[in-house]
């Protein structure tokens, strides 16, 4: 019963830290703008990500698809960290770092729902042998 309620606070979690930035993607505001625009990757990277953030965000909440929705969080939070290290900073436009902070959180969610849904991780990818 822990495992599960733990699983949804994780879910829940890294959902509306994903969600709540669809906005600023999808309306094109001035800091997503910067951002992609930094990256080189604007417009198409923003709204891109913005669709990828949607999709994860969907695979999370639906317990048979969580580890999925865990893979692509991984993914997309991997590129989003390596962004702020590598060209944009962990401080964007004076955020102190928040959504630098923020992809980290999410990516240790998502690297904690796979952990706990690895049975069927595994059985997907038919290693089930290995799992304990």
């Amino acid at each position: 019963m822990k495992k599960v309620i733990l699983q949804w606070v994780l879910r829940f979690f890294a959902v509306i830290i994903l969600m709540q930035t669809l906005y600023f993607k999808f309306s094109g505001a001035e800091e997503s703008i910067y951002i992609f625009s930094t990256l080189g990757i604007e417009p198409y990277g923003r709204i891109g990500s913005g669709i990828a953030e949607a999709i994860v965000s969907i695979l999370l909440v639906i317990p048979r698809t969580t580890w999925l929705g865990a893979l692509g969080g991984i993914a997309v939070m991997s590129g989003a960290i390596l962004s702020h290290l590598f060209v944009l900073g962990i401080t964007v436009q004076n955020d102190g770092g928040l959504l630098f902070l923020l992809a980290v959180l999410v990516l240790l969610s998502c690297l904690a729902l796979l952990y706990l849904d690895k049975e069927k991780f595994l059985n997907v990818l038919k290693l089930n042998k290995y799992v304990n």
